[in-house]
């Protein structure tokens, strides 16, 4: 069974960057369609973005122009690339496929 494990948050000054990454363990990670969800608190989860098998992208409004997800399926690894970090942007990302969450990682900007 996949696991997903995400790295990467922290607390960043509005403007900035960060880059989360999100760890696959197990088969057959390359046929998965990829995403990025957040969750601010008390807000609903919501899609970030997303990234097929074939490397097919989509984003929500919010994030577009901003944002990039990418994956290296040699790596069994996805990435999300943030830049332009706004306050508004504070939450927990979670990346997923299919079923399968990881524990989610904490992004706070904030000066």
């Amino acid at each position: 069974q996949v696991q997903l494990v995400e790295s990467g948050g922290g607390l960043v000054q509005p403007g900035g960057s960060l880059r989360l990454t999100c760890a696959a363990s197990g088969s057959i990670f390359n046929v998965y369609t990829m995403y990025w969800y957040r969750q601010a608190p008390g807000k609903q989860r919501e899609l970030v973005a997303g990234i097929s098998s074939g490397g097919r992208v989509n984003y929500s409004d919010s994030v577009k122009g901003r944002f990039t997800i990418s994956r290296d399926d040699a790596k069994n690894t996805v990435y999300l690339q943030m830049n332009s970090l706004k306050p508004e942007d504070t939450a927990v990302y979670y990346c997923n496929a299919l079923t399968i969450w990881g524990q989610g990682t904490l992004v706070t900007v904030s000066s």
